[in-house]
């Protein structure tokens, strides 16, 4: 017997949950942040801005197509979009009663500040407060926490805009930018905007997708990172977040898998509050229920990306990598490693497709001629199942950290394959990775990342779990305290074991591994319903 189903609330959900903003056409971001004062006026004055802001607000209604008139279930399509999210403290500060705070999870209360020790923000060039000895280093200061002070972030304003005819953003982002600070500015400093970002201007911080310009000047936004790597592969898929046969369709790859290679969606509990999860509960946080109801977490980390570390470590380690295994040029051992490290070619070509650069350009000649649909479950559809000791793409590789689909398997080498239980310890620990990278590569300032923004229903379940145990330690994949090679906390003398794809060339260890990704700054935040927003501007949240 199969389940009925699942009917989101999608008026009710604030959008960018459901899909992220970015392939949907809108290339930009924009994040202001807003302290609201101390007072019971201060208070008011931050209800009225939010209650300013509602109208604003972007849900997650499906759009008509553009330049069609809205059908029945349909809304028109925005050119830019607007959503609102808080801090505990923005919560406290906006009068929501204690007794509905008091429930909210411990990591939301505490503030990625203090929870450094647990997502190695307290390691090396990761470090919250800035070292003298380290210039520039250290967290941004819009986002600092000075100790015994006060958290000053209490709500943050999410903008993204679509594309102008030159390339740039849409002249209403601008506009937009300018209505919500002025808004701000109505209270008489009761709200303030935060400054303090590094960047072009201190007031914001701006996002844009990568983009290249063609021969005729036409530019296109491009889905990859500052290291070169394609990005945005394999985000979760849960029940309802599509249509049924969509949902379907995409769970392959992205969804739970059984042992026998069977794909499903995920549980919505995962990732929306008031749904069931995958252990069959329901995730409410804060009383009354229409409080967290189609609300979320997200955590929001600003990650800087050190290009020239990156670049130098590279092209020093892919030199001695093309003499150990003989390789036919540097170039060659330069992708090789970058695969290795990733778990992916910089296409997103998945090793256990193409384990090696022969292999590789094979796979790259078919992936060309595939439709979008076969493009992406060529780069989805895979499991670890057939190269249980990392042959092909090692264990300690960034994609079997963030993501080790059946890799977990209490049953993972077993004679029998009957037994194989597939994802089931990974699937509640998944995240949705929205977001998207600020700067640029070729910046001298070096002010170049990605804005990582990851949506769960669970802080420490999910997003610090993935982060402490599976990103900064190797003990799930017998590698002791190794880190991931490309986003983990490195220490002095850290390297990274570069298995052959092959069983004629031995292992290389790649030493000295620095701090390529850094933190920049960020926070834990609560992403209510569009219900909890009216209520939260109305002052009329009951917890009895």
């Amino acid at each position: 017997m199969t389940s009925a189903p699942v009917q989101l609330e999608r008026g009710d959900l604030q959008g960018g949950i459901l899909d992220a903003y970015s392939p949907r056409g809108f290339p930009f971001g924009r994040i202001l942040l807003f302290e609201v004062g101390p007072t019971v006026r201060d208070s008011e004055a931050g209800r009225a801005f939010l209650a300013r802001l509602l109208p604003k607000v972007t849900a997650a209604n499906p759009w008509a197509p553009p330049g069609a008139a809205p059908a029945p279930h349909q809304v028109r399509r925005p050119v830019v979009t607007l959503n609102i999210a808080f801090t505990f403290w923005g919560l406290l500060a906006l009068d929501v009663p204690t007794r509905t705070l008091r429930s909210m999870p411990d990591p939301f209360i505490d503030g990625m500040a203090a929870r450094a020790p647990v997502l190695g923000d307290d390691i090396g060039r990761n470090r919250m407060l800035p070292d003298p000895a380290d210039g520039h280093e250290g967290w941004d200061p819009v986002w600092r926490v000075a100790r015994d002070a006060p958290r000053r972030v209490h709500i943050l304003v999410l903008l993204h805009a679509a594309a102008a005819a030159d390339g740039g953003p849409h002249p209403d982002l601008g506009r937009l930018t300018d209505e919500v600070i002025a808004l701000a500015l109505a209270t008489e400093g009761r709200v303030r905007l935060l400054e303090g970002h590094r960047g072009a201007n201190p007031r914001w911080q701006d996002m844009a997708a990568l983009s290249e310009t063609a021969p005729d000047g036409t530019h296109r936004f491009v889905p990859t990172e500052h290291f070169g790597f394609r990005d945005g592969i394999s985000n979760p898929v849960f029940e309802g977040q599509y249509d049924e046969a969509t949902t379907r369709l995409r769970a392959e790859g992205q969804g739970a898998v059984d042992g026998q290679g069977r794909w499903r969606p995920l549980r919505t509990g995962e990732f929306i509050l008031g749904w069931p999860d995958e252990g069959q509960e329901v995730a409410t946080m804060g009383l009354p229920l229409d409080f967290s109801r189609n609300g979320t977490f997200f955590a929001l980390r600003k990650l800087h990306q050190d290009i020239a570390a990156w670049d130098s470590w590279i092209a020093a380690r892919a030199e001695e990598l093309a003499r150990l295994w003989s390789l036919p040029s540097p170039a060659i051992a330069r992708e090789t490693l970058m695969a290795r490290m990733a778990g992916r070619w910089r296409d997103g070509i998945p090793l256990v497709h193409a384990p090696d650069w022969e292999r590789w350009q094979e796979a790259r000649r078919r992936m060309a001629q595939m439709q979008p649909e076969e493009q992406r479950r060529f780069l989805a559809v895979f499991t670890f199942a057939g190269d249980p000791d990392g042959r092909h793409c090692p264990v300690t590789a960034h994609i079997r950290r963030a993501n080790t689909r059946d890799m977990l398997d209490p049953w993972f080498r077993s004679a029998r394959p009957g037994a194989r239980m597939g994802s089931v310890l990974n699937d509640r620990r998944r995240i949705l990775r929205r977001g998207l990278p600020y700067g640029r590569r070729d910046d001298p300032a070096g002010e170049h990342g990605i804005v990582l923004l990851a949506y769960c229903a669970d802080l420490f379940r999910q997003f610090e779990f993935v982060q402490q145990q599976w990103l900064n330690y190797g003990l799930d994949f017998d590698a002791g305290n190794d880190s991931c090679p490309i986003v983990g906390a490195h220490r002095k003398g850290d390297r990274f074991v570069v298995s052959a794809a092959d069983r004629t060339n031995p292992p290389f260890l790649a030493g000295g591994l620095p701090q390529f990704v850094a933190t920049r700054g960020g926070d834990y935040f609560f992403q209510p319903s569009m219900t909890a927003l009216r209520m939260i501007a109305d002052g009329m949240v009951d917890p009895t």
